[in-house]
This record gives structure tokens, C-alpha cells and sequence, in this order.
């Protein structure tokens, strides 16, 4: 008997469909018409045993205790989920043959494997057990699926990654959060201050954020602007070019390069009025731009949070239900925005039906070649799980609610964008000289809309579509767009007649234009910027030979975990809405102001998803990772215990009703802040 064991029921059973009839449908499985089981998870099934499981000392909260570190770990089943894991246990004493059947990642391939290991599979049934990666649950995909079963032996790895990644977190977040509740309740503060690797250093950015704001002092600085016109008369077109001050203005400037003597600016303009200026230098260079690529999971909630106010949560949620009720997208978990060539196969299947949907978007693929192969068909950047996008399964019979339609649009039209031609136009820079000074101005005049057609309803005006499209993000740092770059785009947009230009050629300026500008503080945090920032971390780590290793992908947390742990900030009370802008309450900050640098900055946490990964791909070993973070406990615990927090004096905690409740109990119910990361 073969005994498939899926990572939740939804998966159980799409699994269950695709394989012989009849079925018996019981609790907890599905026996299938040849004998073979298949059985689930409910999401973890285990979890890792509270410290009073290592000594029931340890159900009380004392310094001198900590730090806790176990010498053999233990996990225990999780109460709700206790009769799921018997089911489990008694088909796997009768299966022949086991089939991992966990979602494709890494927390996927530790949910199984940790239930193989803690039911004492055989070393014999251990080495034979396959691995079935699904990232499609509509029948084909899974039939394909389970033609192509691997051994689960090649991602023991992954597996080893997701277990040094658990009890990392679990040796950090109950030995800190202890430590920090004790000299908490001794400075006044009565509430469990929870700390976590990854959830307190984002905690840490928007603090670090809203403090730069409110600390901003806005000073002014001026630009100059030069109308030109063909000769003196003509009124139009105009070119409107922007004054570069030479080395010899330096003494006049900030840091940035910007002038800060308006003294300075307005004897440019007084000296370019009404003189000629001439074209010393022009270039024009053509340029296309492909498309972006599809998304993994932390792209589109950056860009729903932009288009739809959408928090990432709800983004992870509605993704959820398109993968597991409607079947109408892959896999959603992802962190890869590539795809397998296998996958080129469907996308004639995958357009047609498209265009045949009632979705806004079919109108607009007449231009689609499912022939056309983009830059996101590339198998060495696929992992264990590849890029989001829909499945052959037509949404048009479907009742979606209108998250489902806005999300599962995005998806298709990223998708889509991989079939059209490249978005193509020409660039035009041009330098003036106009009484001894330098001005420039450029533009882009579109030659091919390409994949950019999809991404706009109008179609009337090339240029006005190229300005629309300015936003559209084809990476995370396009997710907080500066001042700077939107006053470059109105310039590029504005000038035209650059394009009836000759080298040497002679204007006539009109008038100098002083614009007298702020410097502004950085934007408070939204859903979009603060995952773009955990996304791409390396932005904000201070320790520039680090810094210099990291990607733009490596960040905080993972695909999985980023959305959850926004939301606990949330509901510990960290973190405060104020419309779309994400703030830090006084509770947030009294607990960044608490702890060391090192706990609340990204650098150290940006190292362990450093090291994490390279478990994952071999190049480090799991002893290698813990080691070092067992040690520094010690001294974490010992800097912490040295003095009271002052900054949460006088503050009350968000969660006091329950934290009282739990005082008058039992101690061991302080969990909540622990495992978490």
C-alpha cells in the first residue's frame, strides 16, 4: 500500500481525484480504488515543546535561568490537530511506500518530514520515501506530478534549512522575550514584550522611520528652468531645459548637489533671459525595455498594495482560496518570478483561454504569441517552486468576490506581458548652452507600446500611455518611487520637439524660470514600501561587507512568513495605522529603545537568511548556523539583565487584560511571543 501524505486537505484531496476509483472518503483520509491512502496535515501538525518540557522549573520566569538551551529538542503535537496526527500514525505502520506530498518549499518539506521523524519511520522506509512537488492543483498539472516523483533524500537539505530556521527563532524569542518581559515588569510595564529575529527588526524600521521624519528639518533649494523656443517669435513648441551648475557653484550647494543660495539661482536666470542658446551636443539612442517578470508572492502584494490598498495579509488570503477553492492559479507561496520551459508548452492553452474569459484583459491580447518566449523561461533560476501564474482553468463560470478579480487579474496580465513584444522608443538627450551655463533636457518618443499596451486603458496618446506606466513596478525597489525620479519622468514627457533637433543648431531662451523646491522627509511606511524593504533589506543594512554579499532578494523572512508577521505587529500593538501610512505606537518604540542595536537592526537577521539558504544549497551545515547563535545568547541575556528599561516606564501594555489573566494561571501560558518569529 502506498501512503501519500499532503500537506492540508485541500492538496489531500487533489491528489485523491486524479488517482483511481472508487474512493472511500473517511475522517481524516481517502482510500483510493487500488488500496493506496491518501491522508494530510493540517498545516503543522507539531510544534516545538515549550521550555517547562526541558524542566518544570522552567514555568517560571526567571533570569537565572536563562538562557534556555535544549540539549535534545522536543516537539509535541499540537491539541487541536492531535487526531490527524493518529491517522497518520496508524496508516504509515501498514504502508509499503510513503509519498511526501508537502506544499514545494522549505517549511513544506520540514512539515512532513518532521511527522515521518517523530512517528520513527524505519531508516529503510525513511530512504525510500519520494517526494511529490505540486504547484497546480487542477487534475493534469498533478497527473504530470506524479509521473515525475524524486526522492526525498535530495531535499533533506531544505528540510535542514527549515529546522535550523525553527529552533533559531525558538532559542531567540523565548530567551529574549523572557528576558525583556522581566526587566519590563520590574520598570513598570506589565505585558509580554515578545521579540522575534525577524518581526523585531522590522519593528526596528518602522521606528527608525518615523523618528527620521519627525526629527526632518526642511530647508529650502532652487533649480532653474530655461523656456526655449525656435527663434524669438515662435510661441510653441517650447523645450524646457534644466540648469547643471559647474564645479565652480560647489561653495553654493548641499551634499546632494543642490543649490542652496537663491542669490546664486537668480542671477542664472537673469542672465539666460532673452539669449541664445545653442544645441552642443545631442544623442539619440534607441531603447526597449522587456517585460516584468511574472510575480512571486511578495511582488504582488507590493504591487496590490499600490493599485488596491490591499495589506499583504489579505493578498496571501485571497491568493490562498485562488489556489486551493478556484484552482485558478499555481502555487502562490513562492519566492522565484521564473518559470520551468516545461511550462512553455501551455501558454498557447493558457492565452486561449484568456482571451475567451470575461475578464477586462482578454480584449487586449490580440497581440499575444504564445510563440514568443520571454526571459522568465529559465530553468537554473527555478527552485523547488516557480513563479505565480494562472492555470488552463477558465474563471469565467466562477463566482469570484472582487479581491479574487483584482489579485487574479494582476497575475494574468503579468503573465500575459511575457508574449507581447518589447516595449521600445527612442531617448533624446540634448545639452544647451545659454550665456556661458549648461542646460539639459531629454525625452522618449515611443515607438512600440509592446507589452506596456496591457498595462493601460488608453490608447489614444503613445505618450500619454508611456507617463501612465512610469509606476509600474518590475522590481521591489520601484516600490517607493522619489520626488527626484518623478520630476525627471514630467521632464522626459514634456519635451518633445527634441526630436526636430540639429548639433549646433541655435534657440532662443524666452525666460528663466526659478523654482524654489523643499527638501522633504522619506514617506512613512505602507503595506508596498515596508515589503519592499523586507524584500530588499540590503538597503538597510548598515555593514557594508555584508551589504556587498546580500541580493536583492535576500530579506526578512520568507515568501511565506512576511505577511504574518506585519499582521503581529499588529495585533501585539507595535504597529498603528493611520490610513494607508504604517507608524510605530509608544509601545513599539519603548521596545526598540530597550534592547541592543544588534537585536532591532537587519544586519544579523540578514546574515541567518544568508546562512539559511546556504544550508539549503549545501554550503553551510546546520551546526555551522546554530553554534554561533547559542553563544550569543548568553551575552544577549547578560546585557539585557544589566539594567531596567526606562523607555517602557509609565507606558501600558495593548494586551493587559490578557496578560493578567494569564498571571493569575499559570506562567507557561506566556507562549505566544516566543516561537513566533
Amino acid at each position: 500500500m502506498k501512503l501519500y501524505i499532503a500537506e492540508k486537505p485541500s492538496l489531500g484531496r487533489a491528489i485523491a481525484d486524479v488517482l483511481p476509483k472508487p474512493h472511500k472518503k473517511q475522517q481524516g483520509y481517502i482510500q483510493v480504488g487500488n488500496g493506496d491512502i491518501v491522508t494530510w496535515c493540517i498545516g503543522h501538525i507539531l510544534e516545538q515543546a515549550e521550555p517547562e518540557a526541558y524542566g518544570e522549573h522552567y514555568k517560571k520566569w526567571q533570569l537565572e535561568h536563562l538562557p534556555i538551551i535544549p540539549d535534545s529538542w522536543q516537539l509535541k503535537p499540537k491539541y487541536k490537530t492531535k487526531s490527524q496526527l493518529t491517522v497518520i500514525r496508524n496508516w504509515l505502520k501498514k504502508a509499503d511506500e510513503v509519498v511526501h506530498a508537502g506544499d514545494p518549499d522549505r517549511e513544506g518539506q520540514l512539515l512532513v518530514d518532521e511527522v515521518l521523524n517523530y512517528l520513527k519511520l524505519t531508516k529503510t522506509k525513511t530512504a525510500a520515501v519520494k517526494r511529490l512537488l505540486i504547484s497546480d492543483l487542477n487534475p493534469a498539472a498533478v497527473k504530470k506530478a506524479l509521473n515525475q516523483l524524486k526522492s526525498n533524500q535530495a531535499f533533506m537539505p531544505l528540510s535542514v534549512s527549515a529546522l535550523a530556521r525553527s529552533r533559531a527563532d525558538w532559542l531567540y524569542g523565548i530567551n529574549l522575550t523572557r528576558a525583556l518581559t522581566i526587566q519590563g515588569g520590574k520598570a513598570g510595564y506589565q505585558g509580554v514584550l515578545s521579540v522575534g529575529r525577524v518581526q523585531t527588526p522590522v519593528l526596528g524600521l518602522v521606528v527608525n522611520r518615523d523618528r527620521e521624519i519627525a526629527n526632518f528639518v526642511s530647508k529650502p533649494f532652487y533649480e532653474v528652468e530655461a523656456k526655449l523656443t525656435l527663434n524669438q517669435t515662435a510661441s510653441a513648441p517650447n523645450i524646457m531645459a534644466k540648469w547643471q551648475p559647474s564645479e565652480a557653484c560647489q561653495p553654493y550647494q548641499d551634499g546632494d548637489g543642490r543649490v542652496v543660495v537663491k542669490a546664486l539661482a537668480e542671477n542664472v536666470v537673469s542672465r539666460i533671459h532673452q539669449q541664445p542658446a545653442q544645441v552642443t551636443e545631442l544623442t539619440k539612442q534607441d531603447k526597449q525595455q522587456n517585460a516584468p517578470l511574472p510575480y512571486n508572492l511578495s511582488a504582488l502584494q507590493i504591487d496590490a498594495a499600490k493599485r488596491y490598498a490591499m495589506n499583504a495579509k489579505l493578498v496571501l488570503d485571497v491568493c490562498q482560496a485562488l489556489y486551493e477553492k478556484h484552482k485558478l492559479i499555481t502555487y502562490p507561496r513562492s519566492d522565484c518570478r521564473y518559470l520551468p520551459t516545461e511550462h512553455f508548452s501551455q501558454a498557447p492553452q493558457i492565452l486561449a483561454m484568456l482571451k475567451d474569459s470575461q475578464l477586462p484583459l482578454a480584449k487586449q491580447l490580440g497581440d499575444a504569441d504564445p510563440k514568443r518566449k520571454s526571459r522568465a523561461w529559465q530553468d537554473s533560476k527555478v527552485g523547488a517552486h516557480h513563479a505565480i501564474i494562472p492555470t488552463t482553468k477558465s474563471p469565467a463560470k466562477l463566482n469570484l468576490n472582487n479581491f479574487e478579480k483584482n489579485i487574479y487579474q494582476l497575475i494574468c496580465r503579468q503573465y500575459a506581458a511575457q508574449f507581447f513584444p518589447a516595449y521600445c522608443y527612442q531617448q533624446i538627450k540634448a545639452s544647451f548652452s545659454i550665456a556661458g551655463g549648461l542646460f539639459t533636457a531629454s525625452t522618449n518618443i515611443v515607438s512600440q507600446l509592446g507589452w506596456k499596451s496591457l498595462f493601460t486603458p488608453s490608447k489614444n496618446s503613445k505618450e500619454e500611455s508611456t507617463k501612465a506606466e512610469q509606476a509600474i513596478p518590475t522590481s521591489a525597489e520601484d516600490a517607493t518611487p522619489t520626488s527626484n525620479k518623478e520630476d525627471n519622468d514630467e521632464q522626459q514627457n514634456n519635451n518633445p520637439a527634441l526630436a526636430n533637433l540639429t548639433q549646433g543648431q541655435t534657440l532662443f531662451c524666452q525666460l528663466g524660470h526659478l523654482r524654489e523646491k523643499q527638501t522633504e522627509p522619506p514617506k512613512h511606511f505602507t503595506d508596498a514600501s515596508l515589503l519592499a524593504a523586507m524584500t530588499g533589506i540590503a538597503r538597510f543594512v548598515t555593514d557594508k561587507p555584508l551589504k556587498a554579499i546580500l541580493k536583492e532578494t535576500d530579506g526578512l523572512g520568507t515568501e511565506a512568513t512576511r505577511a504574518g508577521i506585519i499582521d503581529l505587529l499588529f495585533k501585539r500593538g507595535f504597529l498603528q495605522r493611520q490610513g494607508k501610512q504604517i507608524h510605530a505606537t509608544d509601545t513599539g518604540k519603548g521596545l526598540i529603545d530597550a534592547l541592543p542595536s544588534d537585536c532591532t537592526q537587519p544586519d544579523m537577521t540578514a546574515r541567518w537568511e544568508l546562512s539559511l539558504n546556504q544550508i539549503a544549497d549545501k554550503a553551510c551545515s546546520y551546526g555551522q548556523f546554530m553554534q554561533p547563535i547559542e553563544g550569543s545568547l548568553h551575552g544577549l541575556v547578560n546585557l539585557l539583565s544589566q539594567q531596567l528599561p526606562s523607555s517602557l516606564q509609565g507606558l501600558k501594555s495593548p494586551q493587559k487584560p490578557a496578560y493578567k489573566k494569564r498571571r493569575k494561571t499559570s506562567n507557561t501560558k506566556r507562549k505566544s511571543s516566543t516561537t513566533k518569529k
